[in-house]
């Protein structure tokens, strides 16, 4: 089996992802992906951007060089291919650079919003690590720390034969501009959208310290999941591994009650 380093490297607009771990979409994607030491993909969609092969780069998509974020990309390869990425910190964040014009896009203010909610700013981390897969066997992305919590604290549950399934983990801020966006399209205002999802760069998603958590046969994202062994499990041992569940009944954010959304705080 080959191996890939357990890695994701986060860029402005593209994220380097390790050789291996992504699905193929087309022939020639697979062509491409099964000799790539490292893929680049776009963030705003997802599209493969090219192949870092033991041959060099293979470009993907045409006018390779025109993408936005491609040259901070392209430094970041170099780094990842002469192993130099291992000296950055695991903490590092990218700049909040750009959201504020893409929330007021949104009509959302930014000042207002977080008076109102309590919520702030969650930076992208520049390096997250693979945490496992989830439900979905999609590899799940984390901060350091946090990967280990939950790796930690999955396996204490699985001795005492609770089994806890990650639903998801980190997410960009341009995915939850996908879900604003998808709402709208289907005629959600962005009020109501804002009861059950945080804006744009506010989601505790975006600081890979935060996972959603379901169990076998559960809906995910279910109130109904309170009523699981595994939700009275997490309650009374997830603190130990650093773990939170962050919207309980009546939280100040004015965001519904998510028995699912945990976030580590060590």
């Amino acid at each position: 089996m080959r191996r890939y380093p357990a890695l994701l490297i986060n860029t402005t607009d593209v994220e380097l992802w390790p050789g291996g771990l992504l699905r193929a979409r087309s022939n020639a994607d697979a062509r491409a992906l099964a000799r790539a030491r490292w893929v680049l993909r776009r963030k705003r969609d997802g599209q493969y951007l090219a192949a870092a092969t033991a041959h060099g780069l293979l470009p993907l998509v045409p006018h390779l060089m025109r993408e936005p974020g491609i040259e901070e990309a392209l430094d970041a390869l170099d780094e990842a291919l002469g192993g130099a990425h291992r000296a950055h910190a695991t903490d590092d964040l990218l700049p909040l650079s750009g959201l504020q014009a893409r929330l007021e896009e949104l009509g959302i203010d930014a000042e207002r919003y977080e008076d109102d909610t309590g919520l702030v700013l969650e930076a992208e981390p520049a390096r997250l690590s693979l945490a496992g897969f989830d439900r979905y066997r999609r590899p799940l992305w984390l901060q350091q720390g946090a990967a280990q919590g939950w790796q930690r604290m999955q396996q204490h549950a699985a001795r005492e034969g609770v089994v806890l399934e990650a639903i998801s983990g980190y997410r960009s801020h341009d995915y939850q501009l996908g879900i604003f966006e998808r709402k709208r399209t289907r005629g959600l205002d962005v009020a109501d959208i804002l009861q059950v999802n945080a804006a744009p760069g506010y989601s505790e998603h975006h600081s890979g310290r935060a996972l959603d958590i379901s169990a076998p046969g559960e809906p995910p994202a279910e109130e109904s999941f309170e009523a699981t062994p595994a939700f009275a499990w997490l309650q009374q041992h997830a603190g130990t591994h650093g773990f939170q569940m962050s919207y309980p009944r009546g939280n100040p954010h004015g965001i519904v009650y998510e028995p699912w959304h945990w976030c580590w705080r060590r």
